[in-house]
């Protein structure tokens, strides 16, 4: 894939819905944030992310939307600051990780337990860094307005409708006969997609040990 089609994919990112959602790629959390250098830094990550699974990946896992402990901050689905701090796996080779929340709001950086378990499931079965990729449904974060950005909620239909362009144009990035949803949310769009995916417990909410042992039987 050339780099124009990365830009083209990360342009894509820019059309998110306006109401109780986040867009981290093109968007400054101003609460929380290290300043307006933010969704540029997290532009890159997602890049880097992306452009070193190119031609790798045996596996691709869609989960529901991003989180505001993981893609929120890091700019990465499904992948924590914390994880990109201290480089415990191989998410962005070559370049230096860099966090985009606020020491303050959060001194060691944000981390996910979805995240956490996603890829210690994956790299525990022996698939490596590059052979997996990480996506959801819905691109972006979808807060409770009440509670302000530091939570996550489910998005609602028109949300969910208004995301499937972009998880088109990533499965035609990264085809793969492999994909695998976290969740009735996930599957269900890609079912809209025409996409073959297996369906499975997302970790969150107790789904943690069922999850895992369904990942390693579809690996193996």
């Amino acid at each position: 894939m050339s780099r124009k089609q990365l830009d083209n994919f990360v342009r894509l990112l820019k059309a998110s819905p306006f109401d109780a959602v986040f867009n981290p790629w093109w968007e400054v959390d101003r609460e929380n944030d290290i300043g307006r250098i933010a969704p540029i830094i997290r532009r890159q990550q997602l890049r880097a992310y992306m452009q070193e699974r190119l031609g790798h990946v045996k596996i691709v896992v869609i989960g529901e939307a991003l989180g505001y402990r993981g893609g929120h901050f890091s700019g990465i689905p499904m992948t924590s600051e914390r994880m990109l701090l201290r480089k415990q796996q191989n998410i962005v080779a070559g370049s230096k990780p860099r966090r985009t929340s606020k020491p303050s709001v959060c001194p060691n950086g944000f981390s996910e337990p979805t995240a956490t378990i996603v890829w210690g499931a994956l790299l525990k079965i022996g698939v490596l860094p590059d052979e997996f990729v990480l996506w959801n449904a819905f691109p972006w974060h979808s807060f409770d307005p009440r509670r302000g950005r530091l939570s996550n909620r489910t998005p609602n239909k028109s949300e969910q409708f208004s995301g499937r362009p972009v998880l088109k144009a990533f499965l035609e990035l990264f085809p793969c006969e492999q994909i695998v949803a976290l969740g009735k949310i996930a599957a269900a769009q890609l079912e809209q997609l025409g996409a073959n995916a297996l369906c499975i417990r997302h970790p969150a909410s107790g789904g943690a040990k069922l999850f895992r042992q369904q990942i390693a039987k579809i690996v193996h």
